[in-house]
């Protein structure tokens, strides 16, 4: 089967260390306000890096007495049944998908049989999610094998976030998790609207999956020289800087969000509220498996898109950007853009949601779009921070320290994973006919 179904957004969901709800999230971005601090519950004594955004003291319960108003008595205790045992990852994984899919009205959908759960789409951007699960495993395997957790062979997997969901939700279409470094979660979006065009799925459900990041990544990202663990130890929230000249790599970050997609005939059918309309998402790679952005790659991903969806290059408003504060990576997309838009480069606008969030990296794709369709539906874009002293080469709008209103039709949104993986997405404001 093969169509060219419209596919939107109907559900949006977010929980980072600025909120866990869409408007409290969307209000601390156009605030300028840093996620990011110290790590929290990670031993950051024997290792380089200190900083990051931290969700590991999240209030699962004070969640759960808000959700219990929420769904029927059958999910809750499914819900309550799942946390109990799920690494914390999978739970924040699980929270994230039901806020989703309440947005989305699925509840009521279902219940009514408007919506079949056997034709709904499970899938998780990431992998190698639950490091710090694992490594703690370990670590207590190498004490005493026999008082590890029991369920490492079960829960250790990626498959386990996806898993999770469709049991908490009943969900029994396809079931998958796609991993793709940093480009996960467009990658993901990607494989949820070929489900919807081209294999019959009524609905899908994509959840970006927080990175439950151990120190020994920390320290191999610090080692690598690609995270930020010099400069900004004391001083955390100046620590993700993107297009200044101080920067010096990504700074890892917890967030989770989910994005609800579906035919535009169902959705207009059931009375869903409609977020954004997908145009199309394209992906390609560099040939290179180290974390050395690719110009040409880049370039040539953006312009086929383009190409591809028949949007011309003038028609793009705003792009939201990989722009990690690494230096070599924020200046490449940067000349990327300039390839590829040529004079209009320096009509659109661009800003930096990770100069805030930190790099969520698996999820990111999925946390950022959150934040790009909230900025597109309010035509209020949110500042990129900490840019003290502005790189000469940046000459591009990247709304420096400011919010800018700027009306948004057509939006980009780019990911760039380390081994050359890229991914780039069109979105289009929701305009009924």
């Amino acid at each position: 089967m093969s169509t060219n179904r419209r596919v939107v957004i109907t559900g949006m969901s977010i929980n980072t260390p600025l909120g866990d709800s869409l408007d409290g999230f969307y209000a601390g971005l156009l605030a300028g306000r840093s996620a990011l601090s110290l790590w929290r519950r990670l031993d950051t004594s024997a290792i380089y890096s200190k900083v990051g955004a931290d969700l590991t003291s999240y209030d699962v319960d004070a969640k759960l007495r808000v959700v219990e108003k929420q769904v029927s008595p059958e999910i809750f205790r499914r819900l309550r049944k799942l946390l109990k045992t799920a690494p914390w990852s999978t739970r924040l994984s699980l929270l994230v998908a039901i806020d989703a899919w309440l947005d989305a009205g699925l509840d009521r959908s279902v219940a009514d049989g408007a919506t079949d759960p056997t034709r709904i789409a499970t899938i998780v951007a990431g992998h190698n999610i639950n490091f710090n699960y694992q490594y703690e495993t370990r670590l207590q395997f190498s004490e005493d094998p026999e008082y590890m957790d029991p369920f490492l062979a079960l829960s250790g997997l990626d498959t386990d976030h996806a898993s999770s969901i469709s049991e908490l939700l009943q969900l029994q279409g396809p079931l998958y998790t796609v991993g793709s470094a940093c480009a996960s979660g467009n990658n993901a979006l990607r494989c949820a609207v070929d489900e919807v065009r081209h294999h019959d799925v009524d609905c899908a459900l994509v959840t970006g999956a927080a990175v439950d990041f151990s120190p020994a990544e920390l320290q191999s990202m610090a080692l690598m020289g690609t995270i930020a663990c010099h400069n900004f130890n004391d001083d955390p929230p100046r620590a993700s800087r993107p297009y200044d000249t101080r920067r010096e790599g990504f700074v890892p970050a917890h967030g989770a969000g989910t994005l609800v997609i579906e035919p535009l005939e169902l959705a207009l059918r059931r009375g869903a509220r409609i977020y954004a309309e997908i145009i199309g998402i394209e992906a390609n790679s560099d040939g290179n498996h180290l974390p050395q952005p690719s110009l040409e790659g880049q370039s040539r991903l953006m312009r086929r898109l383009l190409e591809q969806t028949g949007v011309a290059p003038e028609q793009i408003d705003y792009i939201s950007a990989h722009a990690t504060s690494t230096q070599l990576g924020d200046l490449t997309e940067i000349r990327s853009i300039k390839k590829v838009f040529g004079p209009h480069a320096y009509r659109l606008k661009v800003n930096a949601t990770k100069s805030m969030l930190g790099h969520t990296c698996w999820s990111a794709p999925i946390v950022e779009t959150v934040a790009m369709i909230m900025q597109l539906r309010s035509g209020r874009l949110h500042p990129s921070i900490n840019i003290d002293e502005l790189d000469p080469e940046v000459d591009l709008d990247v709304c420096c320290g400011r919010v800018v209103e700027h009306p948004v039709r057509y939006a980009l949104k780019n990911s760039f994973g380390f081994g050359g993986i890229n991914c780039v997405a069109v979105f289009k404001r929701w305009e009924a006919c």
